[in-house]
């Protein structure tokens, strides 16, 4: 259980992530969660949206270099050791975590070389993974639910 993340490459100048975020508003795109990687005069923001589909529309009619993938996306508890305890049931399955990042709430999305077998590692593990329909619904509908 995967969902889509937007790369997008912008220039590092004030303003370049607000008119993206903007056109995102405009277009009724929820950011669900974001990074943003300097790399000098340029940089790549990733984000976690309602609606991927709609947002990589906007920032291709805006001309901007994006792309759309698959990324895991795991619901933490909210306890001390959380996060170790899900970075090392990845370990031990032999899973790399690329990158990862935070989301709305306690989820994180994780970078991995080839998700469709770290969902099959994973399944029997007691992590919860979340699609991308989970974070289409509103937040109020989410929070506390173990089965979103």
């Amino acid at each position: 259980m995967s969902v889509r993340q937007i790369s997008v490459f912008l220039e590092s100048r004030p303003g370049h992530l607000r008119r993206v975020l903007d056109a995102f508003e405009e277009a009724q795109v929820s950011v669900r969660g974001y990074s943003a990687s300097d790399t000098g005069d340029y940089g790549i923001v990733r984000f976690i949206v309602d609606a991927p589909e709609r947002a990589l529309a906007v920032l291709r009619d805006m001309g901007a270099a994006a792309r759309i993938g698959d990324v895991l996306c795991v619901r933490l508890n909210d306890e001390p050791g959380e996060l170790a305890r899900v970075m090392g049931v990845m370990a031990d399955c032999g899973i790399n975590v690329t990158y990862s990042y935070s989301l709305i709430s306690t989820y994180i999305a994780l970078s991995v070389e080839d998700i469709g077998r770290a969902e099959e590692l994973l399944a029997s593990e007691p992590v919860e993974l979340v699609g991308q329909d989970a974070l289409a619904a509103p937040l109020a509908r989410n929070e506390g639910r173990r089965d979103a």
